[in-house]
């Protein structure tokens, strides 16, 4: 398992991407997605709602559990990828890619996210 090193981690197994006119992209690493098995069903933040980092703001459900979906920062959310929503698969398939699950509009991030390295380290 290779975990981009332009992203940061989470220890709830959450992805950010770096921040972009002050927005970074969301989604759950492939550890996750793999601990999880086939994803089926996901809920996910709604555009304009306010996330807090390390809080729940979702929901996966796979064929083997329901798992919490915890943002990685505080802000805004600006978009929901609709995609997922209509095909879960797409978390399991492209956690990386097309798999992404929010957008958020950042106003606040932790100073405990983790480089790939140490994310690495970390899921073991």
């Amino acid at each position: 398992m290779s975990n981009p090193q332009q992203l940061r981690y989470s220890k709830e197994h959450e992805w950010l991407s770096a921040a972009e006119d002050g927005v970074s992209t969301v989604g759950i690493t492939e550890h996750a997605a793999n601990a999880l098995g086939d994803v089926v069903y996901v809920q996910l933040p709604e555009v304009g709602d306010t996330v807090t980092a390390g809080e729940t703001c979702g929901e996966l459900e796979s064929t083997k559990s329901v798992s919490d979906l915890y943002s990685p920062v505080s802000g805004e959310v600006v978009a929901a990828n609709e995609d997922v929503a209509g095909d879960p698969s797409l978390v399991n398939s492209a956690p990386f890619e097309g798999g992404w699950l929010f957008k958020v509009r950042v106003s606040e991030e932790p100073k405990d996210l983790l480089s790939a390295d140490e994310y690495t380290d970390f899921a073991g």
